[in-house]
């Protein structure tokens, strides 16, 4: 069973308007793309991936259109809403206490998700506890260091960062690297970053105050910039926020990935 090709993978970004409001968001869904495993459970006709957080998002069914999808979402008014809808079995319950038994899946996702829980130690222990020996758990999140605007110059139009970050409900800005590495026991197999300083212009615009004829005149004028960002952007190259993937080793204690 394996994962969508990238392009199609692309063209289903749920977010508005995906080159110029949603640029960002085609950003993460290629960083994720760049670090999920292209085959789940080799000989096998089916596959699990749960999508904890995944109310709205859906990413998982994107992702992976043949596996059996749990979508998980502590706000049961999410569950059903994004593009999973038809495809995804929804579960309403806390990251901290998943409703499933040790190893139960393939596959388990944490995209942007883990900087809004408090007691995220609790949430990684479970996320790995579900996930079946020589199974992947795959995050996504901001960076420890992640500011909005990026740019100063962006300030007098785009709202406060402690507004955004409240609405958005986060209890901390991201995560270092050797934080992750602590709360998941392990340097991760893969890494890829998203929006770096080319394209962080798009995402200052996007969740800006101002109208949408004023976004789209910003974003024809920085557009050869964001273009070249976008392009030239490699796995390993700076971001702002950034995917990875571990995988659980299995009962011979080894894993790789494939």
């Amino acid at each position: 069973m394996r994962k969508r090709r990238l392009r199609p993978f692309l063209a289903r970004n749920p977010f508005p308007n995906s080159l110029t409001d949603g640029l960002f968001y085609r950003e993460k869904m290629r960083a994720i793309h760049r670090i999920a495993p292209g085959r789940l459970s080799p000989g096998s006709t089916s596959a699990r991936v749960l999508e904890i957080g995944g109310g709205r998002s859906g990413l998982a069914s994107l992702l992976y259109p043949d596996a059996r999808v749990t979508t998980l979402d502590r706000d049961c008014s999410l569950l059903g809403q994004g593009p999973s809808a038809d495809t995804a079995d929804p579960v309403c319950a806390d990251a901290c206490r998943l409703p499933f038994p040790d190893g139960a899946f393939d596959v388990v996702t944490l995209f942007d998700v883990l900087e809004h829980i408090e007691d995220d130690a609790t949430a990684a222990r479970e996320a790995l506890r579900v996930t079946r020996p020589g199974g992947w758990l795959l995050l996504s999140t901001p960076r420890d260091d992640w500011h909005y605007p990026y740019y100063r110059a962006m300030r007098r139009w785009c709202p406060p960062e402690s507004s955004l970050m409240h609405e958005w409900g986060h209890v901390r800005r991201g995560y270092h690297n050797e934080t992750l590495t602590r709360l998941f026991g392990a340097t991760p197999a893969v890494s890829a970053t998203f929006i770096n300083p080319l394209t962080a212009v798009y995402h200052d615009i996007a969740f800006s105050n101002l109208g949408r004829r004023k976004r789209r005149m910003l974003y024809a004028l920085a557009a050869p910039i964001a273009l070249v960002g976008y392009l030239l952007h490699r796995r390993t190259a700076p971001g702002t926020e950034v995917a990875m993937a571990w995988q659980k080793p299995d009962s011979a204690g080894e894993g790789a990935m494939t």
